[in-house]
């Protein structure tokens, strides 16, 4: 006991002054995709091809292991597939590469409806949405597709949604991963309250979409999109956000 309050105490002062989690990934009992899943990854999934190959053995079992931690349900009489488990707990697993736990627990089950959905929440038509109440994590298959075919256009239905709900369960967790995101999207935007240039410069440069500025949990959400799809782009124009944004994922590996 004695010995897991010192190391606790060690790792919260590393965090406090380098803001990252001293370790993210352990090589141990590292779970495997079968042939066929792999070939799915390499294929249509950019991001783990810009991965180291100690890197991608442990996106591999993050995916693997996302995939045993949900339940993925078909709608409207959609048939879930290997694709669709893959591409799904692949995007969330990719958001969560720069963190210890990964499982993103405020979700516990993945709805699946081949097209725009009508949701009883707010009886209007949905491509996605995150409840976190009941847990569950709701995607247009056809809209989550689009967001992966155009790479830099910054829409991406898998990552939207996911962002949301990382940014509720950091609210909910107090893991190391969890606080960091927290604590930085503080520090995010209490920077842009205190800059009001660089607030009128996002908004004015229109390289964010409009949608960001509906309130705060839709900033956080588009940012993301924007972070993984154009990074060059972003942090050539908000050098200052970018960090922030890298910061919060703990994103430092595939070049960005």
């Amino acid at each position: 006991m004695i010995v897991y309050f010192v190391l606790k105490m060690l790792e919260l002062g590393y965090v406090m002054k380098y803001r990252k989690p001293y370790f993210v990934h352990t090589p141990f009992l590292l779970r495997k995709l079968n042939d066929k899943q792999k070939f799915i990854l390499l294929n249509q999934f950019q991001f783990y091809n810009k991965l180291t190959p100690k890197h991608q053995r442990y996106f591999e079992h993050r995916v693997a292991s996302f995939i045993v931690d949900k339940e993925f349900v078909g709608r409207e009489g959609l048939v879930v597939t290997d694709e669709m488990k893959i591409l799904i707990s692949a995007t969330a697993v990719m958001l969560t590469f720069g963190f210890r736990d990964f499982y993103i627990g405020l979700i516990s089950k993945i709805f699946i409806y081949p097209e725009i959905f009508y949701s009883t929440a707010n009886q209007e038509y949905h491509k996605g949405e995150f409840n976190p109440k009941l847990q569950v994590l709701v995607l247009s298959w056809k809209d989550f597709k689009n967001g992966f075919d155009i790479k830099n256009d910054n829409i991406n239905l898998g990552i939207h949604e996911f962002a949301h709900a990382i940014h509720l369960n950091s609210i909910k967790e107090r893991d190391v991963s969890s606080t960091i995101f927290a604590d930085t999207f503080k520090e995010l935007t209490t920077l842009l309250s205190e800059k009001e240039t660089l607030r009128k410069e996002l908004i004015g440069s229109q390289y964010f979409r409009d949608y960001a500025y509906t309130n705060q949990y839709e900033f956080l959400a588009v940012i993301i999109e924007n972070f993984i799809e154009t990074p060059a782009q972003f942090k050539a124009q908000f050098p200052e956000v970018y960090d922030k944004t890298k910061q919060m994922l703990n994103f430092n590996f595939a070049g960005y």
